[in-house]
């Protein structure tokens, strides 16, 4: 049976792609969780309304990452961490403590956009990254200080 996919599928392919798979995977699977539909003209229409919905979305989401990537770009916030000798952290700054600063400062991020590439274990001036977008990344300078 010939099917248009409505949304990404796994194995299948991406949005839009015409594939040909058994008819009980279409009824049973494909079908009831909307995730294609039978390859028809009426079809074909629905597929382009929806990659324009799906367009639009992703240029607003786009946009809207833009602009908290240049708001991100001007904070320079600080998190006070107990140090011991050699400014050695008791413990480390996780993502979740600089999802909470950045909050403070007015920007809510999700911390887990929040890109650690090794555990921030002392103290000074570190460059963090987030992922805000596929497309859009920001970078935040965080000042770990002594308590």
């Amino acid at each position: 049976m010939k099917v248009i996919l409505l949304e990404d599928v796994d194995k299948l392919g991406p949005l839009g792609k015409e594939v040909v798979v058994k008819d009980g995977f279409a009824r049973n699977y494909l079908f009831p969780r909307k995730l294609a539909v039978e390859a028809t003209a009426g079809a074909l229409k629905l597929l382009e309304k929806k990659k324009k919905e799906r367009e639009k979305l992703e240029k607003k989401l786009k946009e809207e990452a833009a602009l908290m990537a240049g708001k991100l770009k001007n904070l320079s916030p600080t998190i006070s961490m107990e140090a011991g000798e050699g400014d050695k952290l008791f413990g480390s700054v996780t993502s979740e403590m600089i999802a909470d600063v950045l909050k403070t400062e007015g920007v809510d991020v999700d911390r887990k956009k929040i890109v650690l590439a090794e555990p921030i274990k002392a103290l000074g001036v570190y460059n963090v990254e987030i992922k805000l977008h596929p497309e859009v990344k920001a970078e935040v300078r965080i000042w770990v200080v002594k308590k």
